[in-house]
């Protein structure tokens, strides 16, 4: 072997060696941003099936609080056809009509309290809430599902690029991978909507 040979060999290794290194160092970035789409998917999913489970709780709460007020207003009701009744004595009828204003005062007290959140009209808003929020995870959710997907084929393209030692499988592993990228940068911030997915 003649030391130009030689030379040439030890550049082409050196090129070679550089190519691995910046692809290897293009797959511990794919990597990481793989591991931050999971964690923004997973926090998605969870909001999701938390808030509604939550608005689903907030519902079933305000359909118990609409048949306790049924319940009390015709209570109410019966009570005051019973007081038209002149057969009554005045401490019977000052007792149903007590017993009236009772009832009526539950009745608007289940429609609204302010004070606790926990009347028709606050559980309504608490539920749409968790509603707005459930939906807004669900928009988020596909986005870091395909950037995932797209990440983990750029890995493995970038990877096969180490071992074949073919360039071209490392340009369409960082397109993949931008691609990937912008779907989960997507997915948190929801900046534009594509049609399919959210």
């Amino acid at each position: 072997m003649k030391a130009d040979e030689a030379g040439e060999m030890m550049d082409a290794e050196k090129s070679a060696d550089k190519f691995k290194t910046r692809t290897a160092i293009m797959i511990a970035v794919l990597a990481m941003l793989l591991a931050i789409t999971g964690l923004g998917g997973q926090n998605a999913a969870k909001e999701a099936t938390n808030n509604n489970i939550f608005a689903s709780n907030l519902y079933a709460f305000y359909q118990a609080k609409n048949i306790r007020q049924t319940s009390f207003a015709l209570a109410a009701d019966a009570l005051e056809l019973e007081l038209a009744n002149p057969a009554l004595s005045p401490e019977s009828k000052a007792a149903m009509q007590k017993k009236i204003d009772a009832y009526r005062k539950n009745v608007a007290r289940y429609e609204s309290e302010p004070e606790t959140q926990e009347g028709k009209k606050e559980l309504l808003v608490r539920a749409k809430a968790a509603e707005v929020i459930r939906d807004h995870a669900l928009k988020q959710d596909p986005y870091f599902d395909y950037a995932e997907v797209l990440l983990q084929i750029a890995i493995v393209l970038a990877s096969v690029a180490i071992v074949s030692g073919i360039s071209w499988l490392v340009i369409g592993s960082a397109a993949l991978g931008i691609l990937g990228t912008l779907l989960m940068i997507n997915g948190f911030l929801l900046i534009v909507s594509i049609p399919g997915l959210g």
